[in-house]
């Protein structure tokens, strides 16, 4: 890459650290209504997996078909 273009991606990456930033200043700021509402909360639960079932290993699925595949997920779900 040239130094203008190398240039070019670092003020870019500045500009979207500096958005980040300021999103998360308003989601965190005390004055928040999407934080008041519950539109927005920091501690959300956790998704958990029951594997005490009869899952395949990785090589297993490897070699399985998309339809075999497709019917275990299905199972999970």
């Amino acid at each position: 890459m040239s130094e203008e273009t190398d240039q070019q991606m670092l003020m870019l990456m500045k500009e979207l650290v500096e958005k980040v930033k300021n999103l998360e200043q308003a989601v965190y700021d005390k004055d928040n209504l999407l934080m008041k509402s519950g539109y927005v909360v920091v501690n959300s639960p956790t998704p958990a997996m029951n594997t005490s079932g009869d899952l395949p290993s990785g090589e297993t699925i490897a070699k399985m078909e998309w339809e075999d595949i497709h019917r275990i997920v299905e199972k999970m779900g």
